[in-house]
């Protein structure tokens, strides 16, 4: 049972290092209007918040796998896993905070960068877990 909780606790994990980056380049147009910064300046906002999401996320990431994770081959589960609670937390933000302004809707290039999003992250998932399930030769003594 504690190891089922693990698995799902690294794939929200996984899901929220990748919801902050979509959410803050899908809402930029509404940060900008509630902050009164200009556009570039939330662009770069987005841009900075996102490098340290990703470095700081798969730092976490990488430590909890070969923590918690240890050599077992059901880690790969959460190359699945992460999906729902992305679905999950998308709809929650969204129902909690609808687009009620006309110029908060996000430009169709930003559709297209999340869908090359969805597209690498499993593969970014699943190296994670092949260096997570690497042993050392100190560790196999």
């Amino acid at each position: 049972m504690k190891f089922f909780l693990k698995v799902n606790v690294v794939s929200i994990l996984y899901a929220l290092i990748l919801f902050i980056p979509l959410e803050l380049m899908l809402n930029a147009y509404r940060i900008s209007r509630l902050t009164t910064w200009d556009i570039g300046n939330v662009n770069i906002f987005i841009g900075w918040t996102t490098v340290v999401t990703l470095i700081s996320g798969t730092i976490l990431i990488f430590f909890l796998t070969k923590k918690w994770m240890g050599f077992r081959k059901a880690q790969f589960w959460t190359v699945i896993l992460w999906a729902p609670y992305l679905v999950l937390f998308v709809v929650a933000l969204a129902s909690l905070f609808p687009m009620i302004d006309g110029g908060d809707v996000p430009n169709p290039g930003t559709g297209l960068l999340i869908i090359g999003a969805l597209i690498v992250y499993p593969i970014y998932i699943l190296i994670i877990n092949f260096l997570g399930y690497i042993r050392d030769d100190k560790e196999g003594c």
